[in-house]
Protein backbone atom coordinates (compact mmCIF):
# COMPACT_ATOMS: atom_id res chain seq x y z
CA UNK A 1 0.00 0.00 0.00
CA UNK A 2 1.50 3.49 -1.49
CA UNK A 3 0.45 6.53 0.59
CA UNK A 4 -1.68 9.08 -2.44
CA UNK A 5 0.92 11.76 -3.64
CA UNK A 6 -1.61 14.53 -4.15
CA UNK A 7 -4.23 15.39 -1.61
CA UNK A 8 -7.59 13.73 -2.25
CA UNK A 9 -10.90 16.53 -2.30
CA UNK A 10 -12.45 17.05 0.58
CA UNK A 11 -16.12 16.00 1.51
CA UNK A 12 -19.09 18.10 -0.76
CA UNK A 13 -20.76 20.29 1.44
CA UNK A 14 -18.49 20.04 4.72
CA UNK A 15 -17.17 23.35 6.28
CA UNK A 16 -14.35 21.53 8.46
CA UNK A 17 -10.66 21.95 7.55
CA UNK A 18 -8.59 18.79 5.73
CA UNK A 19 -8.48 16.74 4.38
CA UNK A 20 -4.63 15.86 6.56
CA UNK A 21 -2.58 13.12 6.61
CA UNK A 22 -3.00 10.69 9.26
CA UNK A 23 0.73 10.74 10.14
CA UNK A 24 0.42 14.48 10.34
CA UNK A 25 -2.48 14.47 12.62
CA UNK A 26 -0.94 11.69 14.85
CA UNK A 27 1.91 13.62 15.83
CA UNK A 28 0.09 16.83 16.10
CA UNK A 29 -2.24 14.84 18.84
CA UNK A 30 1.03 13.75 20.71
CA UNK A 31 2.56 17.02 21.12
CA UNK A 32 -1.24 18.27 22.01
CA UNK A 33 -1.60 15.39 24.76
CA UNK A 34 2.22 15.75 26.05
CA UNK A 35 1.65 19.19 26.69
CA UNK A 36 -1.47 19.03 28.99
CA UNK A 37 -0.27 19.25 32.66
CA UNK A 38 1.29 16.58 34.68
CA UNK A 39 -1.00 15.18 37.71
CA UNK A 40 -1.02 12.44 40.12
CA UNK A 41 -3.80 9.51 40.03
CA UNK A 42 -4.60 7.05 42.59
CA UNK A 43 -6.77 3.70 41.85
CA UNK A 44 -6.05 0.20 41.81
CA UNK A 45 -3.63 -1.81 39.56
CA UNK A 46 -5.45 -3.93 37.36
CA UNK A 47 -4.58 -5.87 34.20
CA UNK A 48 -0.28 -5.50 35.08
CA UNK A 49 1.78 -6.86 32.14
CA UNK A 50 5.41 -6.79 32.16
CA UNK A 51 7.32 -6.58 28.96
CA UNK A 52 11.10 -6.12 28.47
CA UNK A 53 11.24 -2.30 28.27
CA UNK A 54 8.01 -0.99 29.51
CA UNK A 55 5.05 -2.15 32.38
CA UNK A 56 1.30 -1.97 31.18
CA UNK A 57 -1.28 -1.86 33.72
CA UNK A 58 -4.76 0.28 34.59
CA UNK A 59 -6.00 2.24 37.31
CA UNK A 60 -9.42 1.84 38.62
CA UNK A 61 -11.54 2.97 40.63
CA UNK A 62 -15.80 2.87 40.60
CA UNK A 63 -16.24 5.43 38.50
CA UNK A 64 -13.90 4.92 35.86
CA UNK A 65 -10.50 3.65 34.06
CA UNK A 66 -6.98 4.66 32.70
CA UNK A 67 -4.74 2.94 31.09
CA UNK A 68 -0.92 3.60 32.16
CA UNK A 69 2.33 2.76 31.37
CA UNK A 70 6.21 3.19 32.77
CA UNK A 71 9.79 2.33 31.73
CA UNK A 72 10.98 -0.95 33.26
CA UNK A 73 14.13 0.60 34.48
CA UNK A 74 12.19 3.30 36.53
CA UNK A 75 9.98 0.36 38.45
CA UNK A 76 13.08 -1.09 38.75
CA UNK A 77 14.77 1.59 40.42
CA UNK A 78 11.87 2.13 43.07
CA UNK A 79 12.73 -1.04 44.66
CA UNK A 80 9.80 -2.21 45.73
CA UNK A 81 9.65 -5.23 46.49
CA UNK A 82 8.60 -8.70 45.34
CA UNK A 83 4.60 -8.60 44.95
CA UNK A 84 4.57 -5.46 46.06
CA UNK A 85 2.95 -4.13 42.70
CA UNK A 86 -0.19 -6.78 41.89
CA UNK A 87 -3.21 -6.65 40.60
CA UNK A 88 -5.94 -5.45 43.37
CA UNK A 89 -3.09 -2.76 44.85
CA UNK A 90 -3.84 0.63 46.02
CA UNK A 91 -1.27 2.87 44.34
CA UNK A 92 -0.08 6.64 44.05
CA UNK A 93 1.22 7.31 40.20
CA UNK A 94 2.46 11.09 38.67
CA UNK A 95 3.06 11.48 35.18
CA UNK A 96 0.88 12.84 31.92
CA UNK A 97 -0.74 12.18 28.79
CA UNK A 98 1.05 10.35 26.19
CA UNK A 99 0.39 9.21 22.39
CA UNK A 100 2.38 6.73 20.65
CA UNK A 101 1.19 7.23 16.72
CA UNK A 102 1.66 3.87 15.45
CA UNK A 103 3.01 3.01 12.28
CA UNK A 104 2.38 1.02 8.78
CA UNK A 105 2.53 -2.49 11.30
CA UNK A 106 1.70 -1.17 14.74
CA UNK A 107 -1.32 -0.37 16.59
CA UNK A 108 -1.56 3.61 17.90
CA UNK A 109 -1.99 3.55 21.70
CA UNK A 110 -2.92 6.01 24.28
CA UNK A 111 -1.59 5.78 27.82
CA UNK A 112 -0.95 8.01 30.87
CA UNK A 113 2.63 8.00 31.23
CA UNK A 114 3.85 7.15 34.66
CA UNK A 115 7.05 9.07 36.01
CA UNK A 116 6.87 8.02 39.85
CA UNK A 117 4.38 6.17 41.58
CA UNK A 118 4.02 4.72 45.55
CA UNK A 119 2.20 2.01 47.04
CA UNK A 120 -0.49 3.13 48.96
CA UNK A 121 -1.59 -0.33 50.30
CA UNK A 122 -4.34 -2.66 49.64
CA UNK A 123 -7.43 -1.56 46.98
CA UNK A 124 -10.81 -1.60 47.46
CA UNK A 125 -12.25 -3.68 45.52
CA UNK A 126 -9.76 -6.60 47.07
CA UNK A 127 -10.89 -5.94 50.48
CA UNK A 128 -14.73 -5.75 49.31
CA UNK A 129 -13.61 -9.53 47.74
CA UNK A 130 -11.99 -10.48 50.81
CA UNK A 131 -15.34 -8.86 53.17
CA UNK A 132 -17.58 -11.13 50.79
CA UNK A 133 -15.64 -14.38 51.31
CA UNK A 134 -15.54 -14.22 54.85
CA UNK A 135 -19.29 -13.24 54.68
CA UNK A 136 -20.33 -16.68 52.70
CA UNK A 137 -18.12 -18.53 54.79
CA UNK A 138 -20.14 -17.28 57.70
CA UNK A 139 -23.09 -18.18 56.21
CA UNK A 140 -21.97 -21.60 55.86
CA UNK A 141 -22.34 -21.59 51.84
CA UNK A 142 -18.85 -23.16 51.20
CA UNK A 143 -19.85 -26.43 52.69
CA UNK A 144 -23.55 -27.55 50.78
CA UNK A 145 -21.69 -28.21 46.90
CA UNK A 146 -19.09 -30.09 48.96
CA UNK A 147 -21.35 -32.76 50.75
CA UNK A 148 -22.97 -33.45 47.53
CA UNK A 149 -22.29 -37.27 46.45
CA UNK A 150 -20.36 -36.88 42.66
CA UNK A 151 -20.93 -40.13 40.26
CA UNK A 152 -18.26 -41.59 39.30
CA UNK A 153 -19.28 -42.38 35.60
CA UNK A 154 -22.19 -39.01 34.91
CA UNK A 155 -24.44 -39.96 32.05
CA UNK A 156 -24.92 -36.29 31.37
CA UNK A 157 -22.88 -33.00 31.90
CA UNK A 158 -23.36 -30.16 31.50
CA UNK A 159 -20.31 -27.28 30.17
CA UNK A 160 -21.07 -23.59 30.92
CA UNK A 161 -18.49 -21.92 29.25
CA UNK A 162 -17.71 -19.28 26.00
CA UNK A 163 -18.64 -20.14 23.10
CA UNK A 164 -15.71 -19.57 21.01
CA UNK A 165 -13.08 -19.59 24.21
CA UNK A 166 -10.09 -22.06 24.14
CA UNK A 167 -11.78 -23.66 27.56
CA UNK A 168 -14.45 -25.50 25.12
CA UNK A 169 -11.65 -27.41 23.25
CA UNK A 170 -9.81 -28.39 26.36
CA UNK A 171 -13.35 -30.02 27.93
CA UNK A 172 -13.57 -32.06 24.96
CA UNK A 173 -9.87 -33.55 25.06
CA UNK A 174 -10.18 -34.32 28.82
CA UNK A 175 -13.36 -36.10 28.07
CA UNK A 176 -11.86 -37.96 25.33
CA UNK A 177 -9.12 -38.96 27.24
CA UNK A 178 -11.30 -40.71 29.72
CA UNK A 179 -13.05 -42.44 26.94
CA UNK A 180 -16.30 -40.98 28.41
CA UNK A 181 -19.22 -41.55 25.71
CA UNK A 182 -22.14 -40.01 27.42
CA UNK A 183 -24.32 -36.91 26.23
CA UNK A 184 -22.52 -33.44 26.83
CA UNK A 185 -25.34 -30.00 26.95
CA UNK A 186 -23.27 -26.92 26.64
CA UNK A 187 -24.76 -23.73 27.77
CA UNK A 188 -22.78 -20.73 26.35
CA UNK A 189 -22.63 -17.22 28.27
CA UNK A 190 -20.26 -14.58 28.26
CA UNK A 191 -17.66 -15.01 30.73
CA UNK A 192 -15.98 -11.46 30.67
CA UNK A 193 -17.85 -8.02 31.77
CA UNK A 194 -20.63 -7.00 33.63
CA UNK A 195 -23.18 -8.93 31.61
CA UNK A 196 -21.50 -12.14 32.34
CA UNK A 197 -22.62 -12.66 36.00
CA UNK A 198 -26.53 -12.75 35.30
CA UNK A 199 -26.00 -14.63 31.77
CA UNK A 200 -23.93 -17.47 33.76
CA UNK A 201 -26.13 -17.88 36.77
CA UNK A 202 -29.42 -18.64 34.42
CA UNK A 203 -27.04 -21.20 32.46
CA UNK A 204 -26.68 -22.45 35.68
CA UNK A 205 -29.99 -22.30 36.54
CA UNK A 206 -31.28 -23.83 33.30
CA UNK A 207 -28.92 -26.74 33.44
CA UNK A 208 -30.13 -27.61 36.90
CA UNK A 209 -33.77 -27.09 36.10
CA UNK A 210 -33.66 -30.24 33.65
CA UNK A 211 -33.14 -32.63 36.18
CA UNK A 212 -30.72 -34.85 33.58
CA UNK A 213 -27.13 -33.25 34.45
CA UNK A 214 -24.98 -35.49 36.64
CA UNK A 215 -22.39 -32.36 37.01
CA UNK A 216 -22.31 -29.57 36.03
CA UNK A 217 -18.42 -27.76 34.71
CA UNK A 218 -17.87 -24.65 34.87
CA UNK A 219 -15.02 -23.73 32.77
CA UNK A 220 -12.89 -20.16 31.41
CA UNK A 221 -9.44 -19.71 30.38
CA UNK A 222 -7.21 -17.59 32.53
CA UNK A 223 -6.47 -13.61 32.67
CA UNK A 224 -6.32 -11.38 34.85
CA UNK A 225 -8.26 -10.34 37.95
CA UNK A 226 -10.18 -7.81 36.54
CA UNK A 227 -11.57 -10.14 33.66
CA UNK A 228 -12.27 -12.77 36.43
CA UNK A 229 -13.91 -10.62 38.35
CA UNK A 230 -17.54 -11.76 37.42
CA UNK A 231 -16.82 -14.71 38.83
CA UNK A 232 -16.65 -13.01 42.20
CA UNK A 233 -20.32 -12.20 41.91
CA UNK A 234 -22.13 -12.50 44.79
CA UNK A 235 -25.39 -13.55 43.45
CA UNK A 236 -23.77 -16.04 41.54
CA UNK A 237 -21.91 -17.51 44.37
CA UNK A 238 -25.47 -17.72 46.42
CA UNK A 239 -26.60 -19.57 43.38
CA UNK A 240 -24.17 -22.16 43.31
CA UNK A 241 -24.45 -22.80 46.92
CA UNK A 242 -27.87 -23.41 46.43
CA UNK A 243 -28.03 -26.33 43.63
CA UNK A 244 -28.97 -29.69 44.00
CA UNK A 245 -25.96 -30.44 41.19
CA UNK A 246 -22.50 -30.51 41.92
CA UNK A 247 -20.62 -27.96 40.23
CA UNK A 248 -16.70 -28.42 39.10
CA UNK A 249 -14.84 -24.64 38.82
CA UNK A 250 -12.18 -24.23 36.54
CA UNK A 251 -11.65 -20.75 36.38
CA UNK A 252 -8.47 -19.04 35.50
CA UNK A 253 -4.76 -20.74 35.85
CA UNK A 254 -4.08 -22.48 38.94
CA UNK A 255 -2.79 -19.43 40.36
CA UNK A 256 -6.20 -17.09 40.71
CA UNK A 257 -8.86 -17.67 43.04
CA UNK A 258 -12.01 -16.85 42.69
CA UNK A 259 -15.12 -17.27 45.11
CA UNK A 260 -16.95 -19.48 42.49
CA UNK A 261 -13.80 -22.11 43.63
CA UNK A 262 -14.50 -22.04 46.80
CA UNK A 263 -18.27 -22.19 46.58
CA UNK A 264 -18.12 -24.59 43.97
CA UNK A 265 -17.94 -28.98 45.13
CA UNK A 266 -14.44 -28.66 43.44
CA UNK A 267 -12.18 -26.53 42.51
CA UNK A 268 -9.51 -27.42 39.14
CA UNK A 269 -6.76 -25.23 38.07
CA UNK A 270 -7.38 -26.16 34.18
CA UNK A 271 -10.65 -27.35 31.92
CA UNK A 272 -8.77 -30.52 30.69
CA UNK A 273 -8.29 -31.18 34.52
CA UNK A 274 -11.82 -30.73 35.01
CA UNK A 275 -13.44 -32.73 32.57
CA UNK A 276 -11.50 -35.32 34.01
CA UNK A 277 -12.63 -34.65 37.76
CA UNK A 278 -16.13 -35.02 36.47
CA UNK A 279 -15.50 -38.60 35.52
CA UNK A 280 -13.02 -40.04 37.29
CA UNK A 281 -13.25 -43.42 36.36
CA UNK A 282 -11.33 -44.08 33.39
CA UNK A 283 -13.62 -45.61 31.06
CA UNK A 284 -11.57 -47.78 28.86
CA UNK A 285 -9.55 -49.31 32.03
CA UNK A 286 -12.85 -50.42 33.49
CA UNK A 287 -14.02 -51.71 30.67
CA UNK A 288 -11.16 -53.67 30.55
CA UNK A 289 -11.55 -54.49 34.17
CA UNK A 290 -14.88 -55.81 33.90
CA UNK A 291 -13.93 -58.03 30.98
CA UNK A 292 -11.01 -59.81 33.12
CA UNK A 293 -13.34 -60.52 36.03
CA UNK A 294 -16.05 -61.90 33.67
CA UNK A 295 -13.49 -64.27 32.48
CA UNK A 296 -12.33 -65.63 35.81
CA UNK A 297 -16.42 -65.85 36.74
CA UNK A 298 -16.75 -67.96 33.65
CA UNK A 299 -13.53 -70.09 34.78
CA UNK A 300 -14.60 -70.65 37.99
CA UNK A 301 -18.14 -71.78 36.93
CA UNK A 302 -16.74 -73.87 34.64
CA UNK A 303 -14.94 -75.53 37.23
CA UNK A 304 -17.88 -76.06 40.22
CA UNK A 305 -20.19 -77.58 37.66
CA UNK A 306 -17.30 -80.25 36.33
CA UNK A 307 -17.22 -80.75 40.12
CA UNK A 308 -20.43 -80.83 40.93
CA UNK A 309 -21.01 -83.61 37.80
CA UNK A 310 -17.89 -85.89 39.37
CA UNK A 311 -18.83 -86.45 42.91
CA UNK A 312 -14.78 -87.82 43.41
CA UNK A 313 -13.45 -84.44 42.16
CA UNK A 314 -16.37 -82.44 44.59
CA UNK A 315 -15.03 -84.86 47.57
CA UNK A 316 -11.67 -84.24 46.94
CA UNK A 317 -11.82 -80.67 46.83
CA UNK A 318 -13.38 -80.52 50.27
CA UNK A 319 -11.08 -81.90 51.62
CA UNK A 320 -8.15 -80.33 50.95
CA UNK A 321 -6.83 -77.16 52.65
CA UNK A 322 -7.97 -73.49 50.54
CA UNK A 323 -5.65 -72.52 48.20
CA UNK A 324 -3.89 -75.81 47.27
CA UNK A 325 -4.76 -77.44 44.19
CA UNK A 326 -4.59 -81.25 43.38
CA UNK A 327 -5.86 -82.53 40.11
CA UNK A 328 -8.98 -84.61 40.90
CA UNK A 329 -8.74 -86.68 37.69
CA UNK A 330 -4.85 -87.49 38.78
CA UNK A 331 -4.48 -91.33 39.53
CA UNK A 332 -3.99 -92.65 43.15
CA UNK A 333 -0.33 -94.09 42.01
CA UNK A 334 0.49 -90.34 40.78
CA UNK A 335 -0.54 -89.18 43.89
CA UNK A 336 1.14 -91.47 45.95
CA UNK A 337 5.19 -91.91 45.42
CA UNK A 338 4.72 -95.27 47.71
CA UNK A 339 2.61 -96.95 44.94
CA UNK A 340 4.67 -95.80 41.91
CA UNK A 341 7.91 -97.95 43.95
CA UNK A 342 5.95 -100.62 45.63
CA UNK A 343 5.72 -103.82 43.73
CA UNK A 344 2.02 -104.74 42.90
CA UNK A 345 1.90 -107.32 45.36
CA UNK A 346 2.35 -104.74 47.98
CA UNK A 347 -0.52 -102.26 46.89
CA UNK A 348 -3.41 -103.90 48.07
CA UNK A 349 -1.57 -103.93 51.99
CA UNK A 350 -0.99 -100.37 51.13
CA UNK A 351 -4.60 -99.24 50.80
CA UNK A 352 -5.89 -101.33 53.47
CA UNK A 353 -3.53 -99.71 55.79
CA UNK A 354 -4.09 -96.14 54.45
CA UNK A 355 -8.19 -97.08 54.60
CA UNK A 356 -7.54 -98.27 58.21
CA UNK A 357 -6.21 -94.74 59.41
CA UNK A 358 -8.64 -92.85 57.08
CA UNK A 359 -11.04 -93.99 59.00
CA UNK A 360 -12.14 -93.59 62.53
CA UNK A 361 -11.37 -96.12 65.05
CA UNK A 362 -14.64 -95.33 67.09
CA UNK A 363 -16.90 -95.89 64.08
CA UNK A 364 -19.94 -97.64 65.06
CA UNK A 365 -20.54 -98.57 61.57
CA UNK A 366 -17.33 -99.97 61.00
CA UNK A 367 -17.59 -102.72 63.70
CA UNK A 368 -20.83 -103.94 62.56
CA UNK A 369 -19.42 -104.63 59.59
CA UNK A 370 -16.67 -106.47 61.02
CA UNK A 371 -18.81 -108.64 63.48
CA UNK A 372 -21.30 -109.23 60.66
CA UNK A 373 -18.73 -111.07 58.39
CA UNK A 374 -16.84 -112.86 61.78
CA UNK A 375 -16.27 -117.09 60.73
CA UNK A 376 -18.46 -117.91 63.54
CA UNK A 377 -21.90 -115.84 62.42
CA UNK A 378 -21.05 -116.85 58.51
CA UNK A 379 -20.66 -120.84 60.20
CA UNK A 380 -24.10 -120.14 61.92
CA UNK A 381 -25.40 -119.10 58.73
CA UNK A 382 -23.92 -121.91 56.69
CA UNK A 383 -24.68 -124.72 59.06
CA UNK A 384 -28.30 -123.24 59.34
CA UNK A 385 -28.76 -123.20 55.43
CA UNK A 386 -27.29 -126.80 54.94
CA UNK A 387 -27.00 -128.35 58.18
CA UNK A 388 -25.38 -131.66 56.02
CA UNK A 389 -22.18 -129.03 54.49
CA UNK A 390 -18.64 -128.52 55.98
CA UNK A 391 -19.60 -124.91 57.17
CA UNK A 392 -15.61 -124.45 57.41
CA UNK A 393 -15.56 -124.19 53.48
CA UNK A 394 -18.46 -122.24 52.57
CA UNK A 395 -16.96 -119.74 55.24
CA UNK A 396 -13.93 -119.98 53.37
CA UNK A 397 -15.82 -119.93 50.33
CA UNK A 398 -17.52 -116.46 51.30
CA UNK A 399 -14.44 -114.80 52.30
CA UNK A 400 -12.85 -115.38 49.13
CA UNK A 401 -15.62 -114.13 47.50
CA UNK A 402 -15.98 -111.03 49.27
CA UNK A 403 -12.11 -110.28 49.12
CA UNK A 404 -12.20 -110.41 45.27
CA UNK A 405 -15.04 -108.40 44.70
CA UNK A 406 -13.34 -105.59 46.96
CA UNK A 407 -10.06 -106.16 45.38
CA UNK A 408 -11.82 -106.09 42.11
CA UNK A 409 -13.68 -102.76 42.47
CA UNK A 410 -10.69 -100.99 43.79
CA UNK A 411 -8.39 -101.99 40.81
CA UNK A 412 -8.79 -101.12 37.44
CA UNK A 413 -9.83 -102.75 34.20
CA UNK A 414 -6.65 -104.16 33.73
CA UNK A 415 -6.03 -105.61 36.88
CA UNK A 416 -9.56 -107.11 36.84
CA UNK A 417 -8.41 -108.74 33.51
CA UNK A 418 -5.92 -110.47 34.79
CA UNK A 419 -7.23 -111.49 38.29
CA UNK A 420 -9.85 -112.95 35.89
CA UNK A 421 -7.05 -115.07 34.25
CA UNK A 422 -6.06 -116.02 37.35
CA UNK A 423 -8.97 -117.30 38.66
CA UNK A 424 -9.34 -119.46 35.83
CA UNK A 425 -6.35 -120.87 36.46
CA UNK A 426 -6.13 -121.53 39.68
CA UNK A 427 -9.23 -120.05 41.21
CA UNK A 428 -7.57 -116.45 42.73
CA UNK A 429 -5.80 -113.69 42.41
CA UNK A 430 -2.82 -112.41 41.98
CA UNK A 431 -2.45 -110.00 44.78
CA UNK A 432 -4.53 -112.70 47.47
CA UNK A 433 -3.40 -115.62 46.26
CA UNK A 434 -5.19 -118.76 45.88
CA UNK A 435 -7.93 -119.56 49.03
Amino acid sequence: MTEPRTRPAGIDGSTLPGPYGVGAYAAKLREFLRERPRVQLFGEVWNLRLSRAKVYLELRDSDGAVACSMWRDDLDALALGTNALADGAQVVVAGGLDYYAGSRTSSPSFSFAITALRVAGEGDLLAQLDRLRKTLDAEGLFAPQKRLPRPALPRTIGVVTGEGGKARDDVLAGLRRRGWQGRLVWAFAPVQDRHAAPRITAALQDLAATGAVDVIVVARGGGSLADLFCFCDETLCRTIALLGVPVIASVGHHTDRTLIDDVAALSCSTPTHAAESAVPVHCLEAHAGVLAVARRLDVHSRRAAASRADPRAALAGAGRAPGRRTPAAAPAHARDPRRRSAPRADRAGAQRSQGARARPQGARGHHRRARRHTPERAGDRARRARPGADPRTRVRARHRRGRRDRHERGCGAACRRRAAALRRRRGGCDDHGPR
